[in-house]
């Protein structure tokens, strides 16, 4: 981040965008850890700058996107299972891809000042719940006490260490509006 901010100041590019992450608030690991780093590397960045428009967008997990539970979940059900789920209550948000990517765009484009721009990501899904659904939605049914013959099972597994039972995207409650209702600034 450091080196490609130096760059842009020095050759002058208009705009630069830092996709950032839930997991830079209140940060628990190294990705989160570095992604902080970042933020703070770009907000400096404005200080000696006045050429390019700095801007950092934070949200939450895309679906789909390496990384994402999602294409595990699909693997470990066509595999016939288990589904592992860290904790029953543990949440995520989620956003599509094309969304994601659209309002990234928008919301950088609002940044001048290394502005922190929030996605608004709608409610935190149970991880255990997209499970469950996923299996369903693949024509399978869950195997529990319930329902012995059932097809997959769901196994808990521990939470790894700097693993979250739930994300933030942001470490204030004040949020400021930007006119777009799915792009807010922190």
């Amino acid at each position: 981040t450091n080196n490609l901010v130096a760059i842009c100041m020095k050759k002058k590019i208009e705009r630069f965008i830092l996709v950032s992450t839930d997991k830079a608030v209140y940060s628990e690991n190294i990705m989160g850890a570095s992604k902080r780093i970042s933020e703070i590397i770009v907000q400096d960045a404005v200080k000696q700058n006045k050429i390019t428009n700095f801007a950092i967008v934070r949200f939450g997990n895309v679906i789909g996107s390496s990384g994402s539970v999602i294409p595990l979940f699909r693997e470990q059900i066509f595999r016939g299972g288990p589904v592992t789920v860290t904790d029953e209550n543990m949440t995520r948000y989620f956003m599509s891809i094309s969304e994601a990517s659209q309002l990234v765009l928008l919301a950088g484009s609002y940044g001048s000042e290394g502005e922190i721009f929030i996605l608004d990501m709608g409610k935190p899904i149970k991880i255990i719940d997209l499970a469950k659904n996923m299996i369903q939605v693949y024509g399978f049914t869950e195997k529990n006490k319930s329902n012995p013959d059932g097809d997959i099972e769901i196994k808990f597994t521990k939470k790894r260490p700097g693993e979250k039972m739930e994300e933030k995207l942001y470490s204030s409650s004040r949020l400021k509006s930007t006119g777009h209702k799915k792009v807010n600034k922190a």
